[in-house]
């Protein structure tokens, strides 16, 4: 079922997608944008809080996620699984579940948002937009983007609320 999803999606490629699709997938590549958001809320005392949340977040999502489940589940990846699709990125070399892409765009959106509401909507807005590339460009499962979203989303709410619970502690 899931390789129909994808093949479905292969429906609607055109030249101008691929490259707004691409320049997204590039986007999301390590982490990059997300921890250059998170280090430049490090400068600004008004936005400390958030950027410690993001940076750690991704952090314990890259244990969780990339270290530990991808190497757990062993999912191979659906251009392994189906060669006739020809790949417009450089084929990934790690298991497929959890997509870190996603995992990475959705708890730094989540951190953001549960500080910010406004700049936060945004962020979902591009990790969605990340998310999506990575099917779009034939790298994931819908299911590796939906477990990333959960696993995501699931680790910045526990470190907000727990980094929000020590700091009311120790400023008490």
């Amino acid at each position: 079922m899931e390789l129909s999803i994808l093949h479905a999606i292969q429906q609607i490629h055109a030249p101008w997608l691929d490259a707004v699709m691409i320049f997204f997938t590039k986007l999301g590549d390590d982490g990059i944008l997300w921890i250059i958001i998170g280090v430049g809320l490090l400068f600004f005392k008004k936005t400390r809080k958030c950027g410690v949340c993001v940076l750690l977040s991704m952090l314990i999502s890259m244990l969780v996620g990339k270290e530990f489940l991808k190497n757990v589940v062993e999912r191979t990846r659906p251009f392994v699984v189906d060669p006739t699709v020809v790949l417009k990125v450089t084929p990934p070399s790690s298991y497929s579940f959890p997509s870190g892409h996603t995992l990475d765009a959705f708890t730094s959106a989540t951190a953001i948002f549960l500080y910010y509401r406004k700049p936060g909507i945004a962020a979902f807005a591009v990790a969605s937009l990340i998310a999506f590339s990575r099917m779009y460009l034939f790298v994931h499962y819908p299911t590796d983007i939906l477990g990333g979203i959960l696993i995501g989303v699931g680790v910045a709410v526990i470190v907000v609320k727990t980094f929000e619970k020590l700091c009311t502690k120790i400023l008490q």
